[in-house]
């Protein structure tokens, strides 16, 4: 027992890495179990984490501020290389209209905490926990506390207000995970649902979109085309369609921008069946000859993104029909397959859809790079100078108008805005700002594991204390307070007043509070992908915003 004591001791290299790791490994272990399909998920690290410090087994405090800021910094990194490239989509059509019920849950969120701060008497920097764990999301945790740490006061004091967070983050965390699941069952009682009904409504919504990219062989039976280029064909440049090749005068082949046509031609154009409809009307009837049946040098072939200098250009700026007499009908991008136009960007990891000769498709090949085995590894220089910009921004003092003290991004909202940017961006020069999906998920699940287990064994100590004989149930209660209040107001609204469906509705809610687990239930009602889409829709925004509102309630209440 002395040798295990002493391999324990929080003080040394070995005993911190012993604690950190059997925090990591109880707590994952502790979230897995399911009850009644609900689980903790990553949040039995923190709770595992307060475990260990009620008994005594820490690590220097040292120790703990940089292993708990570094797992902050991956945490938000990779969040923001993960939504930075649907960001700015999320905020056009329907999902600007989710986005703004999304943040109206996180704004009355903020609006309930406050009114019950001021009626309860509640401290400050344990308001913002009790918030953070009501609405289940860990990086306000770690905005609030990063902002704690910048409020003038003694190194006492700061030591106690850090502590406050994560103690009312922990009793606040259960019922926001069950919360959110109760409202969409009482939701479905209240507007008497049946979801098989929600299914059709959407299923019918959907009919009246862009079906998916399709294909025609349209001949040319237009006289006004006599003799017109094909870059000239009216309504063909902006709709998407590409002709992938034009069987003409007895001869396939790939068309080219400047191709002339004649009557009699047939073209093989690909894009969404609305456009082609359109472009039937200006080019003549369809046509019984197959030209993809026809036997010929033109294939097809998928050709992926990885050469840093192809990523960031448009298909107007490669040129590859006029260079290398080569088409690209259709590029794939995370899984969806989208049409183009000549002014498409593409991204690295891109897959892209050649027609062509294969000799001329390898030329293209060799400038796109296509080389998959790339997409496996992460791109280190940029992620690391990212990371380092992030923490320069988030240091940065910004003077706002109302608030006492400067308002700084912190470890948590720097390096979140410079990821969203840069993996919008994608490329700068020689950098390109890819992480391969694998890579992301672990330093993120990483970062976020270090990060809890840390605030479990700063807290620790505390929590019993706190529960038995200090404001422990009455956190518990203000925490319920502001995950219901604001979810059901907002989800009434959307519901009576909107006619919202309820699924997509179910994945607003999830997203607003960003609540897995409340997805993962949702999921489970339909055979749709409409709470997916929801939750995926409002996740950037929210995520933001909560960070924001968490670092404006500290600096503006003070601890």
């Amino acid at each position: 027992m002395p040798f295990l004591t002493q391999l324990l001791d929080g003080r040394t290299v070995v005993g911190a890495l012993l604690i950190l790791a059997a925090v990591a490994v109880i707590g994952l272990a502790l979230g897995s179990l399911r009850i009644k399909g609900v689980s903790l998920g990553v949040a039995g690290v923190l709770f595992a984490g307060l475990a260990f410090g009620h008994f005594g087994l820490s690590l220097q405090d040292s120790v703990l501020e940089f292993v708990r800021e570094f797992g902050l910094v991956l945490f938000v990194y990779t969040i923001g290389m993960q939504v930075g490239p649907g960001f700015f989509a999320s905020l056009r059509r329907q999902g600007l209209r989710l986005s703004l019920l999304a943040g109206a849950v996180v704004i009355l969120g903020v609006l309930t905490a406050l009114g019950l701060g001021r009626v309860l008497g509640l401290e400050n920097a344990a308001l913002v926990g009790v918030l953070s764990g009501a609405t289940t999301n860990t990086p306000s945790l770690a905005a609030a506390q990063q902002a704690l740490k910048e409020l003038p006061a003694s190194p006492e004091e700061t030591a106690r207000r850090l502590v406050l967070p994560g103690l009312g983050y922990a009793a606040a965390y259960p019922f926001g995970v069950v919360g959110v699941i109760l409202s969409m069952l009482a939701l479905r009682l209240v507007f008497r649902v049946r979801v098989d009904e929600e299914e059709r409504a959407l299923a019918a919504a959907a009919e009246g979109e862009s079906p998916p990219l399709a294909r025609a062989n349209l001949e040319v039976s237009n006289p006004n085309l006599e003799g017109v280029r094909l870059e000239k064909v009216p309504t063909l440049a902006a709709s998407g369609v590409v002709v992938s090749r034009i069987h003409q005068g007895g001869v396939l082949h790939v068309p080219k921008p400047d191709t002339t046509l004649r009557l009699g031609d047939v073209l093989l154009a690909v894009g969404p069946g609305e456009a082609l409809d359109n472009l039937r009307i200006v080019v003549g009837r369809e046509s019984d000859l197959d030209l993809r049946a026809l036997p010929s040098r033109i294939t097809t072939r998928r050709v992926i993104v990885t050469r840093p200098a192809a990523a960031g250009r448009t298909l107007r700026e490669l040129d590859f029909p006029r260079r290398f007499g080569v088409q690209i009908t259709r590029v794939g991008r995370a899984e969806v397959e989208m049409g183009i136009s000549p002014g498409f960007e593409l991204q690295y990891g891109d897959t892209v859809l050649a027609v062509g000769e294969p000799e001329d498709i390898e030329r293209v090949a060799a400038e796109l790079g296509d080389a998959p085995k790339s997409l496996h590894y992460p791109h280190l220089i940029p992620m690391f100078l990212g990371i380092a910009l992030g923490v320069l921004i988030g240091s940065w003092p910004l003077q706002l108008p109302g608030l006492p003290a400067p308002v700084k991004l912190g470890l948590a909202g720097g390096p979140l805005l410079v990821a969203i940017l840069a993996s919008r961006l994608g490329r700068l020069g020689p950098l390109v700002w890819y992480m391969p999906i694998s890579a992301n998920y672990m330093l993120r699940e990483v970062g976020i594991v270090l990060f809890l287990a840390t605030v479990g064994l700063k807290s620790g100590d505390k929590l019993l204390e706190t529960l038995l004989h200090g404001p422990g149930l009455t956190w518990i209660a203000c925490g319920a307070a502001i995950t219901l209040l604001p979810i059901l107001l907002v989800a009434v609204f959307a519901r009576a007043l909107l006619g919202l469906n309820y699924l997509t509705l179910c994945g607003l809610l999830a997203g607003s509070m960003t609540d897995p687990p409340a997805l993962l239930f949702a999921a489970s009602l339909t055979r749709t992908e409409a709470p997916a889409l929801a939750y995926v829709t409002v996740y950037p925004l929210t995520i933001i915003l909560r960070v924001l509102a968490a670092q404006v309630l500290v600096l503006t209440l003070g601890g």
